[in-house]
């Protein structure tokens, strides 16, 4: 199958839906298929406000007609609802071209953090934007319910995986973690307001705090929580050794739509805090017994502290294990089955 993938976030962005789609990538084109990705690192692009890591596309209508009209795609596919996103959008409408979406974020509530607005306004330019899609791609059965609230009922699983030869209970762990005082809670991810990562910060906590990524908020958090450590950016097995080392993980996030680094940890043995949000409730489940009645892989509570306390008494045998259910190849069956159904030309 000739696949064209369109996303506005792509490398060198460090998130989990870059990681998700490159991953895909790989293994679809393992698989023998041939993948067009149109993305920001082939144009000239501006830095978002705010977020200058983030790359938005500077093209035409034109030039993204003529990009995939010249690869003849048997399937495209629409990750996000960025520049690139809608003009792709409007190339299919327009030749009445069916394609598929996917749901990775929760843009309106990060846009409704950032400018006071209601989320609303921003859940009808989505609902616009997903609407014409075949199939609207969502990593969790509870988002797919949300998205059927606002009127997006052509849902399509999707889940997400884990590189279990990279996280595994078995990695030797990074060496700074040697000196700290335990018990070590560990939060890894992007450093943004929307991440709510100062309520791991401002938890009780008897131990050391660890941060790994980079991000905005970076600065002002480091200057107001000294106390914490703060790695930077790390990747490959310098990102697993953290896991391996820490006591828990934190996942203080209320807006994200699953939380890859939740299932990262959990293969690595490390049970996983969080609040009774997506994400945490839908890897963890609510009582974070793995949806196994009588084990503990985590802690799931509205007082993040009791969260993490609660993680600290878990099985890291069992979140091993329930870490390690979830496949990469699976991911890529879902997204490639999602893709090869869609057939029904779009109405004019």
């Amino acid at each position: 199958m000739r696949i064209t993938l369109v996303s506005d976030a792509w490398s060198p962005q460090v998130n989990g839906v870059v990681r998700t789609l490159s991953t895909i990538v790989d293994l679809a084109t393992a698989r023998g298929h041939r993948i067009q990705t149109i993305t920001p690192d082939r144009f000239r692009s501006v830095a978002m406000p705010s977020y200058p890591e983030i790359r938005l596309a500077l093209t035409t209508r034109r030039t993204i007609a003529n990009v995939i009209a010249g690869f003849d795609p048997d399937a495209v596919h629409i990750a996000t609802e960025g520049p690139l996103g809608w003009l792709a959008r409007g190339w299919c409408i327009r030749r009445g071209v069916p394609f598929t979406t996917s749901f990775h974020t929760r843009f309106p509530d990060y846009a409704a953090a950032r400018t006071g607005l209601s989320p609303s306004l921003f859940w009808r330019l989505l609902e616009r934007f997903h609407r014409p899609a075949q199939h609207i791609l969502v990593a969790t059965p509870r988002l797919a319910a949300e998205l059927a609230e606002h009127g997006l009922h052509r849902t399509r699983p999707w889940t997400r995986g884990v590189d279990l030869k990279l996280f595994t209970p078995d990695r030797a762990p990074h060496p700074l973690f040697a000196e700290l005082p335990k018990p070590i809670a560990l939060h890894v991810g992007r450093v943004a307001p929307e991440k709510n990562i100062e309520a791991f910060l401002a938890a009780d906590w008897p131990g050391s705090k660890v941060l790994v990524g980079d991000g905005p908020a970076l600065d002002d958090l480091r200057a107001r929580y000294p106390e914490a450590h703060f790695l930077g950016s790390l990747h490959g097995e310098a990102l697993a050794s953290t896991y391996a080392a820490a006591d828990i993980a934190v996942f203080p996030s209320r807006t994200d739509t699953f939380g890859l680094v939740i299932i990262e940890a959990l293969a690595s043995g490390t049970p996983v805090a969080g609040y009774p949000v997506p994400g945490p409730l839908d890897i963890l489940g609510p009582d974070a017994d793995g949806f196994r009645p009588g084990q503990c892989i985590g802690g799931v509570d509205e007082n993040l502290s009791a969260a993490m306390a609660k993680a600290l008494t878990a099985d890291r045998t069992a979140a091993a294990h329930h870490g390690a259910t979830y496949s990469w190849d699976r991911s890529c069956d879902q997204f490639l089955s999602a893709l090869a159904e869609v057939d029904i030309p779009l109405a004019a």
